[in-house]
């Protein structure tokens, strides 16, 4: 993992020709579950861990490591509410105030994500003898042609053709499955999935929000942010609104607002940006190279 970072890094760091001495660095890191095993908290620990040491041993100055959720609610210009995180293999939703994880409220989380998406547009159009060489042309048309309905009956019987072009691929044409794709993160058993609905997993959190006993406002996680690349679906942030209003009572649904990625696919990095230019950076945020090593070595010692 270390020799694996030491080098994705260097990378970045040759790429962008920037020498790694002069510059703190943000980084994003993967999300904590309120169900993760102690197996699964050892080796988000020991990632945390080879991440710093691989830049410092880089002679990085200082190094901030950030959850990827709090970043993209950052970007939203936002310090508390609760983050809709559409990854690769799954879909986090994580409560946030005042910038910290609530990991006493517990993060939710859907067994579907951006691969599960990509790969049901992929059968949809084997059904109609559409074959595809890389998921790389399915992802494309994902994103060009896919989006969410707000009433997703009333669109079936709607002509929904749209055609696309991609380059050396040729050209393609979808109809239904324009709608369908985003579907299953509402209804997961149309891909003969049997996962909780994202709807209902949102709903959980707010509810489990609600309940915490806090001193402050309980407006805080009525704001909820999508992030990720297939969070950008048009209609997601409409239809995920709707669902909720729908699902909970007036006193829980009252004031919520679902707010689209505020930078599409790079709101994290603009998140980060977001930090970087703040005065109270690095000093209030960043681990620095001299305090992690005294850290290790006290470790090291016990």
């Amino acid at each position: 993992m270390y020799s694996r970072l030491r080098h994705f890094f260097s990378t970045i760091y040759t790429r962008m020709q920037v020498k790694s001495s002069t510059q703190p660095i943000i980084v994003s890191i993967p999300i904590c579950h309120y169900d993760d095993t102690e197996s699964d908290k050892a080796a988000r620990a020991q990632l945390k861990d080879a991440i710093h040491s691989a830049l410092f041993d880089m002679n990085v100055p200082a190094v901030c490591a950030v959850n990827q959720a709090v970043l993209a609610l950052f970007a939203a210009k936002k310090v508390s509410g609760i983050v809709v995180n559409i990854g690769f293999h799954q879909t986090s939703i994580v409560p946030i105030l005042h910038g910290k994880v609530m990991h006493q409220v517990g993060v939710e989380v859907v067994g579907i994500g951006a691969l599960k998406l990509t790969g049901f547009l992929k059968e949809q159009m084997q059904q109609k003898n559409t074959y595809f060489g890389s998921l790389y042309t399915v992802r494309a048309l994902k994103e060009n042609l896919c989006y969410v309905a707000l009433d997703y009956k009333a669109e079936l019987s709607k002509d929904t053709k749209s055609t696309f072009q991609i380059a050396s691929e040729g050209c393609f044409t979808l109809s239904e499955e324009r709608f369908k794709t985003g579907e299953i993160l509402f209804q997961p058993c149309i891909a003969g999935m049997r996962a909780m609905g994202l709807q209902n997993a949102v709903a959980l959190c707010i509810e489990h929000c609600h309940d915490v006993e806090l001193m402050v406002d309980d407006s805080w996680y009525k704001t909820i942010v999508l992030a990720g690349g297939s969070a950008c679906l048009p209609g997601l942030a409409e239809r995920l609104e709707k669902e909720l209003y729908e699902l909970l009572p007036s006193c829980m649904s009252n004031g919520i607002r679902v707010l689209p990625p505020p930078y599409g696919v790079d709101s994290a990095w603009f998140g980060a940006k977001l930090i970087g230019n703040l005065s109270s950076f690095p000093t209030s945020w960043c681990v620095m190279r001299k305090q992690f090593r005294h850290s290790s070595r006290r470790k090291f010692m016990w």
